[in-house]
């Protein structure tokens, strides 16, 4: 099968790649790849990862074919994709369809992925889902583009790139002027952390300020993720260690929903693990009251402050549209805008461009700088790709 020609699709924000893939898995296939009519596809993608980690959540198995003796969750975000590229191989199939393969990897897992691609180019056809071009696998073929749930251009689509977003950006007011908060939210001090016999975290100490703007960097596997645990109060291990959140010490009384309650909270898979039926201006308001959907009445004031909201993401006219039916870039948006609305003292931003392309990644970007110069929130944002304008005051990394 060494004549096999490889696929690109490029997509945007108004792509709808889930009914796509699908689609394609399902042996419904546009004209254009009748190739794949009658052949057997694996779906290499996120949100498939996702699918794994709640059925380890409910079995205490994720039924992935990892090492038993670690759950997946413990894993790093390239371990996992190599766990579930692994898996998908032993099936046989006569396709792979990548989900913009190399969001969440930093460089050096993108290069073990891109080395394995290669290996298996020659006996499966692969089709990458590109959402930014420079990601694009350099043995593709064949391009084409996704006009919602439409194939475009095919096979000689020429991609463009976006262009960066640029009009001023207006951060509606702070909901919670009244409340006052130490200038030193997170203080940590020599904090160690093992599972087992493996060392995740080695003597740590770091204090994010108020006010202040964090890039948090580190290849896959350095504990970012553990860090941002211990920080969020979902880490059992947190107590007994030198730490202190938002001027309490660490197991001294707080509960877990107390520190919650003082963290705005951002990370693709929010996305992917919600199912509800909910309006977009009601998501927004959600993030008020710490909830993922509203299952309350909204007032008027919450009303006009979500209002402000979809106003400067150009999104007044979706306020009544069911979250469920917006484009995945859509839905991105609204839940970081969500995470911010209520200018919390601390905001964590975990991989929040991943599966953008290149415009809304700068959407959010913008938004993020914004937000860092305009409020007294401190920011914490954690991404494997250096991305164009965010310049964060300050940089802590983790070396393995």
């Amino acid at each position: 099968m060494s004549d096999l020609r490889h696929i690109a699709i490029y997509t945007d924000n108004s792509s709808r790649k889930t009914e796509f893939a699908e689609s394609l898995l399902n042996g419904d296939v546009p004209e254009a790849l009748q190739v794949l009519q009658g052949l057997v596809g694996g779906y290499f993608s996120n949100s498939a990862l996702v699918a794994f980690l709640e059925e380890e959540a409910r079995h205490h198995q994720s039924g992935l074919g990892n090492d038993p003796t670690r759950e997946l969750k413990s894993l790093s975000s390239g371990e996992r994709k190599k766990a579930l590229l692994n898996y998908l191989l032993n099936k046989n199939p006569d396709f792979l369809l990548l989900d913009d393969p190399f969001d969440n990897l930093d460089r050096e897992f993108q290069a073990v992925l891109k080395q394995e691609l290669v290996r298996i180019k020659d006996n499966v056809l692969l089709i990458q889902l590109v959402s930014r071009t420079e990601d694009t696998l350099p043995f593709i073929q064949d391009k084409g583009y996704l006009n919602g749930s439409i194939l475009e251009g095919f096979p000689n689509y020429s991609p463009t790139e976006n262009s960066i977003y640029g009009d001023e950006l207006r951060i509606p007011d702070n909901p919670n002027q009244t409340h006052e908060f130490p200038d030193i939210l997170v203080d940590m001090q020599g904090i160690s952390l093992s599972y087992g016999d493996k060392k995740i975290l080695n003597s740590i100490s770091w204090q994010i300020h108020r006010g202040s703007f964090w890039e948090l960097r580190g290849p896959n596997g350095s504990g970012k993720s553990t860090l941002i645990t211990l920080i969020s109060g979902d880490n059992p291990k947190a107590y007994g260690m030198n730490l202190s959140l938002f001027g309490t010490k660490k197991g001294t009384g707080e509960s877990v929903w107390d520190i919650k309650g003082m963290i705005g909270y951002f990370t693709p898979g929010m996305i992917d693990r919600f199912r509800g039926y909910h309006s977009t201006e009601n998501m927004l308001i959600s993030g008020l009251l710490d909830s993922v959907g509203l299952y309350v009445i909204p007032g008027d004031g919450q009303r006009e402050l979500a209002g402000k909201w979809l106003k400067m993401l150009n999104m007044e006219h979706l306020r009544d549209e069911q979250f469920c039916d917006l484009t995945a870039g859509q839905q991105r948006l609204i839940f970081c805008a969500r995470a911010m609305i209520k200018h919390p003292p601390l905001l964590i931003l975990d991989e929040p461009t991943a599966g953008l392309d290149a415009h809304a990644a700068a959407q959010v970007v913008s938004l993020i700088r914004k937000m860092a110069k305009e409020s007294e929130t401190a920011i914490l944002f954690v991404s494997h790709r250096d991305e164009p304008g965010l310049k964060a005051d300050h940089v802590f990394e983790l070396i393995p």
